[in-house]
């Protein structure tokens, strides 16, 4: 696929312009060696003291992550490499995830929370402080990423990808190769129903009302009742236009015509672009009234029943040629500055993955809204119907 076509074709809302994106996911750095973790030197942070080594495993690692969300190839590699077996689970959202390990016991060792989750996990105790020593590779974090809001001295995770929220539109149903940048696509009547295929919205309480939020002009992370109120009643507005909350498929609902318009992940859409070589007929904008940019982050759970191994994921995840393939894979944009090198250059060089100055301006990381949090989540569900 030639960069002129994806310049046709792919939107960075804030800008109005057409803009790249990557035309191919695997690169020449998945098919050599992992770089080794020796010689490397962990940044300054306090230390857990779990006793775990570098490269030390303790048993299978049991991931909690999101769907199609890790390189299979990675995941055979970890296998291989450590002579560890490697079980898989996946979450919708990020509550349904904290639901699934608040009581304990759940058997995960490495969760993959955003943000916001982070800040709560770390506040009911779910999380088990990192031990740096077992992850060298800790020095790749690019600067930006190591003293977050939600985790200020970088105790308890390592970021794993990034990227935004947007949405993205079937060109054919939306009648135009030149989509306005609105969250008006799923909000505004006359916008949405100009697609009879439908639309879907993410299951997730805290970006689906982050997004009406937005579009009425208010902060996503807005803790006023009144304004959380009037962003579920257009929620709610929705419903007879709206095909279902989705957040594992939309994607595919989108490319397989059972969808027009789908609220979602940037890199998800991308990859599904991609895999159908159908940059011609789709576009992905970030909606000017502003959107989320949000940090996924690897973390160990307290009871984790494997925590070396954890550790030792982590690690790998963090070496610079794997973190590379992992963005190379998934399309979102890489909090590993070592694995820059390594990713592939139209991914480097797209505004929509790595956001210019003026566009990320516009946007707003998810942040724990503390006791307000619960009314995202009630409020949201009665929205729904």
């Amino acid at each position: 696929m030639t960069r002129a076509r994806l310049h046709r074709r792919l939107l960075v809302a804030m800008l109005a312009v057409v803009t790249l994106v990557a035309a191919c996911s695997g690169s020449d750095a998945s098919e050599e060696e992992p770089l080794s973790a020796e010689g490397t030197e962990a940044p300054s942070a306090p230390s857990a003291g779990h006793g775990c080594e570098v490269a030390e495993t303790d048993g299978e690692l049991v991931l909690f992550n999101w769907t199609e969300y890790i390189d299979p190839e990675l995941i055979d590699r970890f296998r291989d490499e450590f002579a560890v077996d490697v079980v898989q689970e996946f979450f919708p959202n990020n509550e349904e995830m904290l639901t699934r390990v608040q009581a304990g016991g759940s058997g995960y060792d490495v969760v993959v929370p955003s943000d916001y989750m982070i800040g709560i996990m770390i506040e009911q105790d779910l999380l088990l402080p990192l031990d740096v020593t077992a992850i060298p590779n800790a020095e790749n974090v690019d600067e930006a990423f190591r003293s977050p809001p939600f985790d200020p001295e970088h105790r308890y995770h390592m970021p794993y990808q990034w990227g935004t929220t947007g949405i993205a539109l079937d060109l054919s149903a939306a009648g135009t190769d030149d989509p306005d940048p609105t969250w008006g696509w799923l909000f505004d009547p006359e916008l949405s129903e100009a697609s009879a295929a439908g639309m879907t919205l993410l299951d997730d309480p805290r970006e689906t009302m982050g997004a009406a939020l937005a579009y009425l002009g208010y902060s996503i992370n807005s803790t006023e009742e009144s304004e959380l109120q009037e962003a579920a009643d257009l929620i709610a507005e929705t419903r007879s236009r709206i095909e279902g909350y989705e957040s594992d498929q939309f994607e595919d609902l989108l490319l397989d015509g059972e969808t027009a318009v789908a609220h979602g992940y940037s890199g998800d859409f991308f990859a599904a672009f991609d895999a159908d070589d159908a940059w011609d007929d789709y576009a992905y904008i970030v909606p000017e009234e502003g959107a989320v940019k949000w940090v996924d982050a690897m973390a160990v759970l307290a009871d984790a029943p494997h925590p070396c191994t954890a550790h030792t994921f982590i690690n790998f995840i963090l070496n610079a040629r794997n973190g590379a393939q992992l963005t190379n894979w998934v399309f979102y944009a890489s909090p590993n500055a070592a694995a820059e090198e390594f990713i592939d250059p139209e991914i480097l060089e797209d505004p929509a993955i790595y956001p210019p100055e003026e566009v990320e301006d516009n946007l707003e990381f998810l942040h724990d809204t503390g006791d307000v949090e619960s009314q995202y989540t009630d409020l949201f569900e009665e929205a729904k119907g």
